[in-house]
Order: structure tokens, then C-alpha cells, then sequence
């Protein structure tokens, strides 16, 4: 572990917070002593926004790593499944520099020469900030040293100590919290936490907190599982209770949710809690176009297409023949989130004035993100879309869960939250007495550990956090939270074909694609076939992983689903729950010992 200094060897971090001129005049560029900072509001504000670090357009990149997504990336979990991990090949995330920063602040910042209003304002953005930094931490490592202030070089105890419980580090992250949800300002700067986004974040760590320990049995720590729930009730509802958020929403559930997701500007919307915002022309771009749409790297998996309710709210899985549906049928009269977030069969993309034709390649499968792309050729709007970090959506399902955990939740309970959010996608309530009545047998068997009489409503809420926050990057962290880590093992796989021959994909009843033999060629365009509208067939091998094709499928040239790869994944738990520390700084610090079989 590096030691810390005195002097802050960041001043660039601060640079970046600000490009005020008479800032560089004031400051040297190599070290910032206490003594010549911290003596106004001003510089606890410049030093704070040096420390503001909030997700991205590339949290739409996070599924990678869920069963909501396939992929052909290096992701971290993937290789855990098909290598062999340890200590020396697992060498992120063990990363202190951040909270270095914030002890720094949090140690000088009560010697400025402002209001104890204002002092308590900033240190609870800091320890805000600090309670992000120690979350990371433990969905990471669980057990790792808590540091509550800043250490000089001579403190070798504290600096080569061993790692601190679970337990310790959240009680020091609740603290944090606590503080900051009652000094921290509700008018701030656009763009920046406010009080009710530091609320809305701990109500997060408290319903992860709280269902982690009640799936965790290796933690022992169940029997404190519903304190974080109760608390993770109780921040909502008074969120819920401001009456300061609701649902975005113009009567449209056609296009009300999508929205939110392709704006140039959130800072009005009613329901965003916090939002990064992005413009091309202040040399903010937010374009990940690329990523988002197209075939680089990840996909939408069928398992995800799967989860989606009918539009009347029976479940699609109980639909005669599911496993079997083609790409078109399986977009028929399903929730609106659906064609919101994924490409729908007669989707145009600008500019382009026919209909899309999806894209069938090895190692995809076939289906198209839209939620986070901007359907537009200007370069512009491309690179200003705005992020939206917390939105009201996450409150009203953290309030919802937390209830059903709790073998609370009531019809009344479920109209004022997750009810809204189905209502403003144009779909039907959620009975509740109905779900726990007959609990879905296919989610169900995904998720064999929820039992007791809420476990239909669990389930529902479950699902409508998968649908209401797809390819948003929260499925992974959900997985482990719930101790379904297993679902992983699962080989994402893409859309489904009978067989050879040729395939409506853009839903007008006329065929766009042709699927031939691997051992067949392909034509040059004089050959290639036509269909009624004098457009010519898009032609593909098709072939087993081991065949050279242009897409793989289940059974060859027997057809069945697209797939995706074919190496064998083991999630070990409750091993994979966790990461190593990297080697080196066992090393460098032997008190610092593996746990849960980590070597």
C-alpha cells in the first residue's frame, strides 16, 4: 500500500475541478500545503469538485458482465469462469489514491474560514464520496482496512494492518452516509450530488447490504439482514414522501421510458435524481454509439428477450412454444420497455429509409441495443446526451423490494411503486396476492433460494428491476447481492431458427435473409435470390463454432438459437462472490490474508 503524505501530490485533480486563472496563480503546481489552501468556502468547493467521479455512458458496457448481455470482451468474470483465477492474474481494483484525497480533505477542511453550515455541507460530500469509494470496496473484496483518516508515514501499525470485518467497514460507510444525508445541501450545482441523490444512494447500499447478508449464509450475518432492509424502506419512502421527484411521463408509453435515455438535457426532468451531463460543443461527449448499437464487443441475450411480460401481464414463458419463437413473433404484444430498449422488427435507423435488417454475425446474437442510442445523424446531438446516475425509477423499486424482503409488502404498497412504473409503460398492476398465490415456476427455478409466502411478489419485483433498468449496468450486481452467481454459468445465447432457408426479420412478411448450408457457396449478386420487393437476400453460412460460417448456431444446419461461444463456464461459490488481493500486495504486506479459498 502506497504511503500517504502530508502535502497532496494531486493538485492536477484539482486542476481539472477548475480552470480559474487566479486559482493558478495562487497555487504552486507540485504540492498544496494546508496552511496556503483550505481557508475559504471557495477552496473547500474546488477541492470537493476534484472529487467528483459519477458513471457514464459507458455503464451501458456494465451488462458485459450480466447474463443481459453476450460478449467477445476480456470481462473479468467470464475468464473466472473458463480460466483458472488466483492472486496474480486478478491484480484490480486495489486502488487507494481516492481515499487518500478524501482523508486529506476531511482532516484540513474544518480550519477553513467559513460557516459550520458550509464546512458540514462539503465534508458531507466527502464522506459521501468516501462511502462510494468503501461500497466498491466491499462488493469487491468484502473485508478490506478501514481507514477513517488520513496516515503519515510513521503510522506502520495502521498502514501494514490486516483487513478490517465486513461488518466494521459498513458501519463506517452507513456513518458516512448518515452524515451526509443530513448536511449535505439539497440546491447544489447541476450535475453534482445533492441531498436527495446521497438519500437515493443510501437506500442503494442499504438494500444490497441488506439482501447480501440474507443470501450470504458463508457471512454469517443474517440475523442484521433486516436493518439494512428496514433502512433501505425507510430512505425511500421519505424520498417518496418529498413529493421533489415522479415519474417522466406525457402519456406515451410508446416512448415516455426510452426518453429518458436519449435526452440532450435532463436537468428538467422530473424523475432524474442525478444526471452526468454531456455537450459535444463544451467538449463533453457522451458517444458510445458505436458500443450501444452495432456489433462490437456485446449483445442483447435471448434470456433477457425472455424476461419480458405479454403486454396483457401474463408471462411470456407461459406462451405455447416460446423456446421456438422467431425474432418477429417474439417482439408481439410485449411490455413497450421491450421495443424501447432493444431493436423491434421494423426499426429504421437514420438515415436510412428502409427498415433495419439485423445483423447476424459468430459470436452475436442478433439482436440490438437501442436504450442509450441516439437515432441521428447529427454529430451533435450524438455526443450530448445526457446520463441519467439515479433516477426515481430505483426508489420506487428500492421500496418495493425492501418490503417484499421484509414479508411486508402490501397491494397498497406495491400501487405507490413498482405499479407506477408499470402503469407509465402502459402494462397492468401487479396483484399481489395473485404472484404470491402462484409464484412464476421459470423464475422460480433461476432463483431457487427465495422461498416463504412474498416469494411470487420477490420474483415480480425481480423481474421489473431487470426490465426497468436493462443494459444499465445494475444486473451483475444484483446477481450477487441475491447469491444467484450460478445464473452465469449460463452461455448467453441469441435468436432462434428452425433451420436453413430464408427469414423475415424486419416483420413486413417479406423474407430478408437467407441461411445456406456451410458447406453450400455463396452467390455474387447477379445469382443471389430476390424477394417480392426486388431486394436482395442477405445470405449467411451457417454452422457449428467448429465449421467456417458466417453464423453459429445451435444444431448447424439443424437451426436452433445463435450462438455465442461455446467454452464451459464454473462460477465457484461463494468464492466468485469475491475477488482476490493481488499478490503483490500480500506481499508487501502479509497481514493482509485471502479468504473464501482465494490463493
Amino acid at each position: 500500500m502506497k504511503k500517504y503524505s502530508i502535502y497532496l501530490l494531486a493538485f492536477s485533480m484539482l486542476f481539472m475541478a477548475s480552470c480559474d486563472e487566479d486559482f493558478m496563480e495562487r497555487y504552486p503546481q507540485t504540492s498544496i500545503s494546508p496552511e496556503e489552501f483550505f481557508k475559504t468556502e471557495e477552496d473547500l468547493r474546488l477541492y470537493v469538485d476534484g472529487l467528483l467521479t459519477l458513471p457514464d455512458m459507458y455503464e451501458y458496457q456494465a451488462d458485459q458482465s450480466s447474463d443481459n448481455m453476450a460478449t467477445t470482451g476480456a470481462i473479468e468474470i467470464k475468464s473466472m469462469m473458463t480460466g483458472t483465477p488466483n492472486s496474480q492474474n486478478i491484480t484490480g481494483g486495489w486502488d487507494w489514491e481516492d481515499l487518500r484525497n478524501i482523508n486529506y480533505f476531511l482532516e484540513n477542511s474544518p480550519n477553513a474560514d467559513a460557516s459550520m453550515e458550509a464546512i458540514q455541507h462539503y465534508e458531507g460530500l466527502a464522506r459521501y464520496y468516501r462511502a462510494v469509494f468503501y461500497f466498491d470496496m466491499v462488493k469487491r473484496y468484502s473485508d478490506v482496512p478501514w481507514y477513517g483518516q488520513l496516515l503519515n508515514p510513521s503510522d506502520e501499525e495502521l498502514l501494514y494492518k490486516g483487513r478490517d470485518s465486513r461488518e466494521t467497514v459498513m458501519n463506517g460507510v452507513m456513518e458516512d452516509l448518515a452524515f451526509a444525508a443530513q448536511h449535505v445541501r439539497e440546491e447544489v450545482p447541476s450535475g453534482t450530488p445533492g441531498n436527495w441523490a446521497v438519500k437515493t444512494f443510501y437506500a442503494r447500499v442499504a438494500l444490497y447490504e441488506g439482501t447480501f447478508r440474507k443470501y450470504h449464509d458463508e457471512l454469517g450475518l443474517q440475523g442484521s439482514a433486516n436493518d439494512f432492509l428496514t433502512l433501505a424502506r425507510d430512505l425511500s419512502k421519505e424520498i417518496m414522501d418529498s413529493g421533489n421527484f415522479s415519474l417522466h411521463q406525457t402519456g406515451n408509453p410508446g416512448s415516455d421510458y426510452k426518453a429518458l435515455f436519449n435526452s440532450q438535457d435532463l436537468s428538467g426532468n422530473s424523475e432524474v435524481i442525478l444526471f452526468n451531463p454531456y455537450d459535444l460543443n463544451k467538449d463533453r461527449n457522451s458517444d458510445i454509439n458505436y458500443t450501444v448499437f452495432g456489433t462490437y464487443e456485446q449483445s442483447p441475450s435471448r434470456d433477457l428477450v425472455q424476461t419480458y411480460l405479454m403486454r396483457d401481464g401474463s408471462r411470456f414463458t407461459d406462451q405455447p412454444g416460446f423456446e421456438t419463437l422467431g425474432y418477429v413473433d417474439e417482439f408481439e404484444n410485449r411490455d413497450p420497455r421491450m421495443a424501447q430498449t432493444l431493436v423491434y422488427p421494423g426499426w429504421v435507423r437514420a438515415p436510412e429509409p428502409d427498415a433495419f435488417i439485423p445483423i447476424l454475425s459468430r459470436n452475436f446474437t442478433g439482436y440490438f441495443q437501442q436504450k442509450g442510442y441516439n437515432n441521428t445523424t447529427d454529430n451533435v446531438a450524438l455526443g450530448s446526451l445526457d446520463f441519467p446516475v439515479y433516477r426515481y425509477a430505483e426508489v420506487l423499486l428500492t421500496y418495493a423490494e425492501a418490503l417484499a424482503e421484509l414479508g411486508s409488502l402490501t397491494q397498497a404498497d406495491a400501487d405507490i411503486s413498482v405499479n407506477l412504473l408499470r402503469q407509465r409503460a402502459g402494462m397492468p398492476d401487479l396483484q399481489v396476492s395473485l404472484v404470491n398465490a402462484q409464484p412464476d415456476a421459470f423464475l422460480a427455478a433461476k432463483h431457487p433460494n427465495v422461498s416463504g409466502p412474498m416469494t411470487g411478489a420477490i420474483l415480480e419485483i425481480r423481474r421489473e428491476r431487470r426490465v426497468e433498468f436493462a443494459l444499465e449496468g445494475y444486473r451483475y450486481d444484483d446477481l450477487m447481492r441475491w447469491s444467484s452467481g450460478k445464473l452465469l454459468e449460463n452461455i448467453p445465447e441469441g435468436m432462434y431458427f428452425p433451420g436453413l432457408g430464408k427469414y423475415d426479420l424486419t416483420g413486413d412478411g417479406v423474407e430478408d435473409i437467407i441461411l445456406i448450408d456451410k458447406d453450400a457457396d455463396v452467390p455474387g449478386d447477379p445469382q443471389k435470390e430476390t424477394n417480392s420487393l426486388g431486394k436482395m437476400l442477405i445470405y449467411y453460412k451457417a454452422g457449428t463454432v467448429d465449421d467456417n460460417v458466417t453464423v453459429y448456431m445451435e444444431n448447424g444446419s439443424e437451426g436452433g438459437t445463435l450462438v455465442t461461444e461455446t467454452a464451459e463456464r464454473t462460477f465457484e461459490d461463494p468464492k466468485y462472490y469475491y475477488r482476490p488481493i493481488p499478490f503483490q500486495q500480500t506481499t508487501l504486506n502479509p497481514n493482509l490474508e485471502q479468504i473464501f479459498g482465494w490463493e
